[in-house]
Order: structure tokens, then C-alpha cells, then sequence
């Protein structure tokens, strides 16, 4: 079974959005013997909250549930027990190495990686921050496009 773990900054927004957008195309391709999925965040500062209102509703209006999300910070045992990390934007890679220290296994993306052609590590563009623009049917677009494209990328 290959593990993925979404992250963001607080884990209310982006990274569960992916998770969920992501556990659906799971769901849809008959691969939940396959792919284990979750997300976490870089900070403490949302730890046990709901995902934000906005991106829950956002989800929502694509048939997509939420329910049961309680933010957590990603440990170095996440490190070690997840596949892959896939990261929203830049930001969170820096936040991340000083939780992991080094990406001495190569497990950490961006998640617009997967939308090039040849995806490349950490070379995709970030997924933009709703919770400073309050667009989020735009970042909606943005995950979804990334973890369809993930998909593809691990063969489904």
C-alpha cells in the first residue's frame, strides 16, 4: 500500500481539501486497497480544529464530505511511515525540513509537480493560500487539477 500525506500550514484548508478531493478519486478508481491518504500541517496553531467553513463548503458543492477532520501537525514519524509528502506551496517545504531535518528519501512534492509533463520534485508551481485571498473555488480548481494529475502519475 503506498502512503500519501498532504500538508499545508495549519491542515484547515488546502491539505484537507486535497485529502479529500484525493480519498474520492481513490474511491473512484476502486484503489482504497491500494492508497492510503491523510494530511497534516506544518504548525500547531490549528491542531484539533474543523476543516475551515469556505473550504468545507467548497468541497461540498462538488459532492465531496469532510466530515471528521481534526487538524494535526506532521511529526518525523509521519516521515518515516508515509510514501510520499506532497506539499501546497514552497512555504511548506521550508516549515517542513525544520520538523524532518532533510528530505534524505526523496518523498517530498509539490503538488502542482505531477501537472508537468515529466513531473519533477519540488519544481511545480504552489497552490495559491485561500486564506488570504478568499478564493476558494480557485485553490478548489488548483488541488483538484494536482491530485488528478497524481493520480495518472502513480497509474491510475
Amino acid at each position: 500500500m503506498k502512503r500519501i500525506m498532504f500538508v499545508c500550514h495549519g491542515n484547515i484548508c488546502r491539505s484537507p481539501m486535497a485529502e479529500f478531493i484525493m480519498k474520492e478519486l481513490v474511491h473512484k478508481a476502486f484503489a482504497e486497497e491500494e492508497l492510503h491518504i491523510e494530511s497534516s500541517a506544518t504548525s500547531r496553531e490549528e491542531i484539533g480544529n474543523p476543516i475551515y467553513s469556505p473550504a468545507a463548503y467548497t468541497l461540498s458543492l462538488h459532492g465531496i464530505g469532510s466530515d471528521g477532520h481534526a487538524a494535526r501537525q506532521f511529526t518525523i514519524h509521519d516521515y518515516n511511515s508515509f510514501d510520499m509528502v506532497v506539499v501546497m506551496e514552497e512555504y511548506n517545504i521550508g516549515n517542513l525540513m525544520r520538523i524532518i531535518g532533510s528530505d534524505c528519501d526523496n518523498k517530498v512534492w509539490k503538488l502542482l509537480d505531477f501537472i508537468e509533463e515529466e513531473p519533477c520534485r519540488r519544481q511545480g508551481k504552489d497552490i495559491s493560500d485561500p486564506w488570504y485571498h478568499g478564493n476558494f473555488d480557485k485553490t478548489y480548481k488548483e488541488i483538484s487539477a494536482g491530485c488528478k494529475a497524481l493520480m495518472r502519475y502513480l497509474g491510475y
